[in-house]
C-alpha cells in the first residue's frame, strides 16, 4: 500500500476510535444508572434499550466498529489495532466536555504516553499483512484459548469485589473484542469469495457471538464502577489480545531486529501505561449525586 493508502486507513481507525471513545462514555453513563442485580443479565440490555444515552452510544460505537471494519480491509489488525488504543484518549475529550473538569498534569502525561507508545510501535514495528487462513486452521485454536481466558477473569471476577470485579470483566470484554477484530478479518476474507459463503463458514456465527457477550461483558462492567475503572482494562486488552491473534493466526510480520523489537515492546507498555494513567483521572469519574436515582440498589 503506498503513503496515500496508508494515511487513509489511519484517519478511517483515528475517526473510528473517536466514535468508539464517545460512545462508550455514553454507554457507561447509562449503565451505571442500573441496579448490580443485573450485572451479566440479559435484563440489563433490555433496560439500557430504553435509553437514549445508551441507544446513541450504541449507534456511535457501531459506526466506529464499521470503520475499523474499513481499516481491516485495508491494512492489517496489527497496524489498525494500536490506533484503536487510542479511543481513552477521545472518551477523556468528551467526558471533560460533560463533566466541564480541568485536564490534569496526569492526563495529559497518560494522553502522551498513549500517542507516543502508538507511534513507537508502528514506526519500529512497520506490521504488515500475513497469509489467508484456511477456516479449519488449527490456528483458530489461539482465538478459542483467548475465550476461555475471558471467561475464567469472569469466573474468578464473579467471586470478587465489586471494583476488581469490574476491572476482570472489563478484561474479558476488551479480550473478546480482540478476538472480534481478527474474526472480522476473516470475515471479511470470506466474504471476497461470495456472500453465500458467509452462511456457510463458521466465523460469521462466531462473530456474532463473541461480539454479543463482550458488550454485555462491558456493558456490566460500566454498571459496577465508573468509567475510569471500567473502561481502561477493556481498551488496553483489547489491542494486544488482537495484535498477538494477528501475529498467531494471519502470520502478520512485525519488524524483529534487536531495536526494533525493543521499541515494539516500549511502545506497547507505553501505550498500556498511558491507557491506565488516564483510567485514574478524575474526568472520567461521574460524581455520585448523578447516579442518585439509581444507586439505592447497588452494593456498598
Amino acid at each position: 500500500m503506498d503513503i496515500a493508502g496508508h494515511a487513509v486507513g489511519i484517519i478511517i481507525t483515528l475517526m473510528a476510535a473517536c466514535l468508539l471513545g464517545i460512545g462508550f462514555v455514553c454507554q457507561q453513563h447509562a449503565a451505571y444508572q442500573e441496579p448490580l442485580r443485573e450485572v451479566l443479565h440479559i435484563e440489563l440490555i433490555l433496560h439500557l434499550i430504553r435509553k437514549p444515552v445508551w441507544l446513541l452510544g450504541i449507534a456511535l460505537m457501531i459506526g466506529g466498529q464499521v470503520l475499523s471494519t474499513v481499516a481491516f480491509s485495508m491494512s492489517g489488525v496489527t497496524a489498525v489495532e494500536p490506533l484503536l488504543a487510542m479511543t481513552l484518549v477521545f472518551a477523556l475529550v468528551f467526558a471533560h466536555l460533560i463533566y466541564r473538569e480541568s485536564f490534569t498534569l496526569a492526563a495529559w502525561c497518560g494522553a502522551v504516553l498513549v500517542c507516543a507508545g502508538v507511534s513507537t510501535f508502528l514506526l519500529f514495528g512497520q506490521p504488515h499483512d500475513g497469509a489467508r487462513v484456511p477456516e479449519a486452521s488449527l490456528r483458530w485454536l489461539a482465538a478459542g484459548l483467548v475465550v476461555m481466558a475471558a471467561a475464567t477473569l469472569v469466573a474468578l471476577g464473579r467471586r470478587l469485589r465489586l471494583i476488581p470485579r469490574a476491572i476482570l470483566f472489563a478484561s474479558a470484554a476488551g479480550m473478546l473484542y480482540g478476538v472480534q477484530d481478527v474474526l472480522t478479518r476473516a470475515s471479511l476474507e470470506i466474504a471476497g469469495r461470495g456472500l453465500g459463503a458467509l452462511f456457510v463458514t463458521w466465523h460469521p456465527y462466531a462473530l456474532v457471538a463473541v461480539g454479543a457477550t463482550g458488550l454485555l461483558l462491558a456493558q456490566s462492567a460500566f454498571d459496577m464502577a465508573p468509567l475510569q475503572v471500567s473502561l481502561p482494562a477493556s481498551t488496553a486488552a483489547g489491542p494486544v489480545t488482537g495484535i498477538v491473534l494477528a501475529v498467531v493466526i494471519f502470520s502478520e510480520r512485525l519488524v524483529v531486529t534487536p531495536v526494533a523489537l525493543t521499541a515494539e515492546i516500549l511502545g506497547l507498555i507505553a501505550m498500556v501505561t498511558g491507557i491506565l494513567v488516564l483510567g485514574r483521572s478524575p474526568i472520567l469519574t461521574k460524581k455520585k449525586t448523578e447516579v442518585a436515582a439509581g444507586s439505592e440498589a447497588r452494593l456498598p
